[in-house]
């Protein structure tokens, strides 16, 4: 099984590097997915991830990306409610990626 190293501990994730357990998320998860992707993460990029992570906590589900931009153009304004935006965010696609970052199981309808 594969891991990864966080604060100094090796957390488990599967053959995508989603974590296997949802409770051993923290902040930092998302940082070393992140630098792992070669990507930097800014507040915008946190605004999704924390988004996402109180839709779980609500739905224990995450959200497809279809469902995901409607409800994030809800809350957080249509500028940001569009497939183009969250791409631009994370470009191996906003469910998938963003769902990993926040230490969330694959979102049903993911390939």
């Amino acid at each position: 099984m594969a891991s990864i190293e966080v604060n100094g501990k090796n957390l488990d994730v599967d053959e995508e590097g989603y974590l296997e357990n949802l409770n051993d998320w923290v902040p930092e998860v998302a940082t070393v997915m992140a630098k792992l992707d070669d990507t930097e993460l800014t507040d915008a990029h946190w605004e999704v991830i924390n988004f996402l992570r109180e839709y779980y906590d609500e739905y224990q589900i995450a959200p497809a990306v279809r469902v995901l931009t409607k409800a994030i153009g809800k809350k957080l304004g249509k500028e940001k409610g569009n497939s183009k935006y969250l791409y631009e965010l994370f470009p191996y696609g906003p469910g998938k990626q963003a769902c990993k970052y926040a230490g969330l199981p694959k979102p049903t309808g993911c390939v």
